[in-house]
């Protein structure tokens, strides 16, 4: 026997009691009737006439419970190998699950995925029948890559699982071979076993979902979806097929009909509607989530934390007084402490990633949020005592600089430019991320106020403070653009790119610049649709693709573009240009409409009254 432990030999062995009475299974023996060496009962109970409650007796015997002591004892003393064959062959000489599925285990905790599949596999040889055993043999063939030896286990357990829970089953095939190198091929194997529950009513739409995933997976988006109608077809108050609707929603395929259509199916699908929000969200189509946040809200009013989403959508879109009223909704139910009574998923504020593991905001947390947001919408109202008493009751160290950013940002709007650059100074750096904040902050209240040079200067002495950062670099040639410096923005929109590859707005800057100026317009085109692969569906991208097809004289696609723009997000400067196109297509009414809009949200904006004074236009 391998060495054990120096732990004291006490101690080793009531641990490994321990470890082996929690293995042990019942079994159907009852508690033996009273003259047949059954411990008498409790007085009480006697008493009471009551009888006692029978419990089961385990069927473990004197030599299996210690070689169950043993393999733990192994294990506890680091012998991980001899635990593993000790635990395994007591598994094999009493066919328990739970002593198969505990060598299994030990194997994956060592990181030896043949012995775990050994494991497995004898488990099935033992139990036949385990669906769980299939479970663990498939996901073990499929991380030691070998694929192509899943097939009759894969096929098994289909076979095995009750038709009323297959559904279930086939719904999680996709996130098992999520990890396989070829997607092709596991979309064509997946194709294959789930054929035969096509034809059956349980199964046939959680099949066509699931095959439908494992080819969006592959890069087949036009197949998935294909296979999304069908399921959808089949059993409209399905979500399989809607949430795969959901995943092909940035994919360019015309989704949306299934999605209206389920959720007129199922109008009370608070859940859905919020998942639905969270993606237009990730594909910055904040006009589109407001509506499905609205519905949430009408149907329970008691949730705090779509209001609190609802707030900031609005916020973005610069409806301060709807944010305001959807902000003091949350505050109200925040306050009040129903936001741990109805947890709700975290909210899905303007710009953020659509992160599955997000959790909700704590109470504080959402109310400190929700202050900041009530103080932004306070300045786009020009209340500026109104933001400020907003910022003072945000008690959190974490989000100071934050709030000294925004009491700045108050300053700086009503002309007191210095004090404002003086408290973004003043304001603690705790680390070098709080002092490149800081550069960041002072730039942009420059920037707010027009202030050009001097925020190119604070650019510039930040670049050299943290030289190659690729979003410092990014604003500086934002503030090289506004000088007129159209080589300088170049030069480093390019450093940007070299640096950072997947920097989707440096390519759609870059390409915007060239068509703006009527320059270079097939590789603007070019680079303005490079970014728009790297982020598909994003409003400000697809709107500068349109304006270079405008410039290039494709009218009819300019003007698709600039709609699909303008729905997703009615954003000033998109209007300009679309209204520009309307008005010089003819479509003139519709050209005020959309400009007069555009005046309402912002009549101070730069593009928007260039445009307006350019074109002549009597709104």
């Amino acid at each position: 026997m391998p060495a054990l432990s120096l732990v004291p030999h006490a101690a080793r062995t009531a641990l490994a009691v321990a470890c082996a009475l929690a293995l042990m299974t019942g079994a159907q023996a009852q508690v033996p009737p009273p003259g047949d060496g059954a411990l008498p009962a409790p007085a009480s109970e006697a008493a009471s006439g009551v009888p006692p409650e029978p419990f089961e007796n385990s069927t473990i015997d004197a030599p299996l419970f210690y070689q169950l002591l043993i393999g733990e004892m192994e294990l506890r003393s680091g012998e991980v190998g001899t635990a593993y064959q000790v635990l395994l062959d007591a598994a094999r000489k009493t066919r328990d699950p739970e002593l198969f599925r505990r060598a299994t285990e030990i194997a994956l905790q060592a990181r030896a995925g043949d012995q775990a599949l050994a494991s497995a596999q004898a488990w099935r040889s033992a139990i036949p029948d385990s669906v769980e055993a299939m479970g663990y043999q498939v996901r073990l063939l499929i991380a030691l890559n070998r694929q192509a030896e899943a097939d009759e286990p894969v096929r098994a357990m289909l076979a095995a699982t009750p038709v009323n829970e297959r559904g279930a089953l086939i719904a999680s095939l996709p996130r098992l071979f999520a990890r396989t190198t070829d997607k092709t091929q596991t979309a064509t194997q997946l194709q294959a076993w789930l054929e035969p529950a096509f034809g059956v009513p349980e199964t046939r739409a959680a099949a066509r979902v699931a095959i439908g995933r494992a080819w969006l997976a592959a890069g087949d988006a036009k197949r998935a979806f294909e296979l999304a109608q069908q399921a959808h077809s089949l059993d409209r108050d399905a979500e399989g097929p809607a949430l795969l609707a959901l995943e092909l929603l940035t994919t360019g395929q015309p989704v949306e009909p299934l999605i209206a259509d389920y959720l007129d199916a199922q109008p009370k699908s608070s859940s859905f509607r919020l998942l639905y929000a969270r993606v237009l969200n990730s594909a910055q189509r904040y006009a589109d989530a407001v509506p499905q946040l609205e519905a949430v809200t009408r149907a329970e009013p008691q949730l705090p934390t779509p209001w609190l989403t609802l707030g900031a959508l609005h916020l973005e879109l610069r409806h301060p007084k709807e944010a305001q009223a959807a902000l003091m909704q949350y505050v109200q139910r925040a306050g009040s402490g129903s936001l741990t009574q109805a947890p709700a998923p975290a909210p899905v504020l303007p710009g953020g990633d659509d992160d599955d593991d997000e959790a909700p905001p704590t109470t504080d947390q959402g109310l400190v949020q929700a202050y900041l947001l009530l103080s932004q919408a306070a300045e786009q109202q020009r209340d500026y005592a109104g933001a400020e008493a907003w910022l003072k009751k945000v008690d959190s160290p974490q989000r100071a600089l934050e709030v000294q950013t925004r009491r700045a940002s108050l300053l700086a709007r009503q002309g007191k430019v210095k004090d404002a650059r003086e408290l973004i100074r003043r304001a603690p750096e705790k680390t070098t991320e709080d002092a490149r904040a800081k550069l960041l902050a002072e730039a942009q209240i420059l920037r707010d106020v027009k202030q050009w040079n001097e925020a190119n200067t604070v650019l510039a002495k930040a670049n050299q403070r943290f030289p190659n950062d690729p979003d410092l670099l990014y604003e500086q040639s934002m503030m090289a653009e506004k000088l007129n410096r159209m080589d300088e923005m170049e030069r480093l929109l390019r450093r940007v790119i070299e640096l950072k590859p997947d920097h989707h707005h440096a390519y759609n800057a870059l390409g915007y610049s060239l068509a703006e100026r009527n320059q270079r317009l097939p590789e603007a085109r070019d680079l303005i649709r490079k970014a728009l692969d790297l982020a598909p569906g994003e409003p400000f991208i697809t709107d500068s693709l349109g304006w270079v097809e405008y410039r290039l004289g494709n009218r009819p696609e300019a003007l698709r573009l600039l709609q699909q723009a303008y729905r997703s997000r009615p954003d000033v400067e998109i209007a300009a240009h679309l209204g520009e196109l309307l008005w010089i297509s003819g479509q003139r009414d519709e050209a005020r409409k959309v400009l007069r809009d555009a005046r309402t949200r912002d009549n101070a904006n730069d593009v928007l009254k260039e445009t307006l004074a350019r074109l002549r236009v009597d709104l």
